[in-house]
């Protein structure tokens, strides 16, 4: 039974159905909000990162949505981008530093950070601690103590908050979630995950395959002039100085790199292990393994990785182990052609039969078993969006899909330990109650950060 990919014009049309303020609960143990808003008043927001997916943010949320969004304040430390912003709404404040802004939020009710990969949480932050909504890009934080302590936050402000997985408020990935919890394959103790995706330690010829990847294999030492309009000071924000240099700006390049990112897994992560977080109902693994084609790097991601969780019973669902796979590395099925060859996918093996599926369609396997199977009536709500989810949890105090204080902040510590894994170059145990692994120390120092002096969580 295969379902073909889902339109752009059939997903409008049922957010536009959904996006009146129908409950939107999807993820568990979601947050009640305080004191919602009245809907007929409008939504405060300002936008941190306006450029790329925040340009992209504050376009959907201005123009797509039924909620009305009042743009109060702006800021980018790329200034030729805040500038372009401001000349579309040109009542809100301009900032190039988001500490600013926090100075003066009296007139706010939400925050979008759409900042890189290593400013989330000192972006986030604030904003929970100030009592303001957040929508923030995934991955929600750099590294799992981040993570933790921005769900705490949010669990005890009451606040909306939704992590930027947009792929979550799609129709494909609810019906995968509903035939996977309605036993349509029965007990699913073996999941696998790949992307094509290799961003990371390339040899000098994957690099050529990469848009505006400059090929190199230390960190630069020389000094390169920034640009005029870029505040690279502010850019780096508390991750430590590193003199400017084209291999990390502008993005995707400084994906690349721990300073500023974690490669592939912590970005394609979010979208893709977000299919079997969501329908195993996954929380914390018991062990994580990495592999990859070579050490772990001092500076650099890998580009290509594999890497397998165990995760224990969870209710009446069985023990099962999810393997993630990037760049070259896939799974033995997949390499026999047992299966599809998708070059991206998430693939439930149960003990009666197959589920495969990528962003948009999925089937089930082997085909010939299920040529007369009829699936379950959908009960997932459905979804007007990942924006408009937020938008009207912020105004009516409906629920998100990705609530940082749960479902968020989980997914974006189990994809981190794939990478602590590789970096410590052995199994590790983990311990979620403790932020520790029990059998190697060496991990202590991958899971957290000291932030570059004159910023801080705190």
């Amino acid at each position: 039974m295969t379902h073909n990919t889902v339109s752009r014009r059939d997903f409008l049309m049922a957010s536009s159905a959904a996006g009146a303020g129908i409950a939107l609960g999807t993820a568990p143990s979601a947050p009640a909000f305080a004191q919602p808003k009245k809907s007929n008043s409008p939504l405060r927001l300002a936008f941190i990162g306006t450029g790329g997916r925040g340009g992209a943010n504050l376009k959907s949320m201005t123009e797509q949505s039924l909620v009305k969004v009042e743009v109060v304040a702006l800021c980018d430390v790329n200034r030729q981008v805040l500038e372009g912003a401001s000349k579309r709404f040109h009542d809100a404040r301009t900032y190039t530093d988001f500490r600013e802004l926090y100075k003066q939020t009296d007139d706010i009710d939400g925050v979008v950070v759409s900042a890189p990969e290593h400013i989330h949480a000192y972006a986030t932050m604030p904003a929970l601690k100030q009592g303001k909504h957040v929508y923030c890009e995934k991955p929600l934080t750099l590294n799992v103590e981040e993570s933790r302590r921005i769900m705490t936050v949010a669990g005890e402000a009451k606040v909306a908050t939704q992590m930027g997985t947009q792929i979550h408020g799609m129709p494909n990935y609810r019906r995968v979630v509903e035939l996977i919890q309605s036993g349509a394959i029965g007990p699913v103790r073996e999941c696998h995950v790949w992307v094509s995706r290799s961003w990371g330690l390339q040899t000098e010829e994957e690099a050529k395959t990469h848009r505006d990847i400059v090929f190199v294999t230390e960190r630069p030492k020389e000094a390169v002039e920034p640009p005029a309009h870029l505040d690279w000071n502010l850019w780096i924000g508390p991750a430590p100085m590193r003199p400017f240099h084209p291999v990390y700006f502008p993005g995707p390049k400084w994906y690349r790199w721990w300073d500023f990112g974690n490669g592939t897994m912590s970005d394609l992560g979010s979208h893709w292990n977000d299919l079997p977080f969501w329908a195993l109902k996954l929380d914390a693994p018991k062990t994580v393994e990495s592999f990859s084609d070579a050490p772990a790097h001092p500076e650099l991601a890998p580009a290509s990785l594999t890497a397998v969780y165990e995760y224990g019973q969870r209710g009446d669902l069985p023990p099962c182990k999810l393997t993630w796979h990037q760049g070259t590395h896939k799974p033995t099925i997949w390499k026999e052609k047992g299966i599809p060859q998708w070059g991206n996918g998430v693939l439930f093996i149960g003990d009666d039969g197959m589920l495969l599926s990528d962003y948009g369609k999925h089937v089930l396997l082997p085909e010939s078993k299920f040529t007369e199977f009829k699936g379950p009536e959908p009960f997932l709500p459905v979804s007007p969006g990942q924006h408009e989810e937020w938008l009207l949890a912020c105004v009516n105090g409906t629920p998100t899909g990705s609530p940082f204080s749960t479902y968020a902040g989980l997914l974006t510590e189990a994809n981190h330990l794939g990478n602590v894994a590789h970096r410590c170059g052995q199994k590790i145990e983990w311990d979620t109650t403790t932020l520790t692994s029990p059998n190697c120390p060496a991990a202590e120092q991958f899971l957290r950060r000291t932030p570059r002096e004159g910023w801080s969580l705190d």
